[in-house]
């Protein structure tokens, strides 16, 4: 667990973005208004998190799902971030399959392409053992031809 309770607060930055990107543009926050909306951001999140987890270990289990932290908005009176936050889950879990299809879909093709580099591979090496034998053939033939001429010149010689 924390150490000191300044421990468990939300980094402050990341907050002071979410105010900017919540505010009309032009508009000002004092150091100590920010510091006060770091401070509840901090305690409402501790909160959902201590609730959540309450309905979490009233299920027997051990792991906060999004649906504990739905009900948790909910059982504390939070009914009208419940809406959005369904929204906020689908639109993640949409992105995690798409990534999950994308990457399986990238696997698929890179066996694909491995086992067609597979198959040109064994191509070419069977390409190479037919040029090896088609040579071999020729100096085959040309040693008996060689052959024959010589056995022509010793048949001429003699006669």
């Amino acid at each position: 667990m924390a150490e000191r309770p300044e421990d468990l607060n939300l980094p402050a930055s990341v907050v002071t973005k979410i105010i900017k990107d919540c505010l009309p543009s032009g508009c000002k926050v004092s150091k100590e208004a920010n510091a006060a909306i770091v401070k509840a951001a901090s305690v409402f999140v501790l909160y959902a998190t201590a609730s959540a987890n309450g309905i979490a270990q009233n299920g027997k289990r051990k792991t906060i799902s999004g649906q504990d932290v739905i009900k948790a908005m909910t059982e504390m009176e939070f009914d009208k971030f419940v809406r959005p936050l369904e929204h906020s889950m689908a639109a993640w879990k949409k992105g995690q399959k798409d990534k999950k299809d994308s990457a399986a879909k990238k696997k698929a093709e890179t066996v694909k392409e491995k086992k067609d580099d597979d198959k040109d591979k064994e191509k070419e090496k069977e390409e190479d053992k037919m040029e090896v034998v088609e040579v071999e053939d020729n100096k085959e033939k040309e040693e008996d031809d060689d052959e024959v001429t010589i056995v022509e010149e010793e048949k001429e010689s003699t006669t």
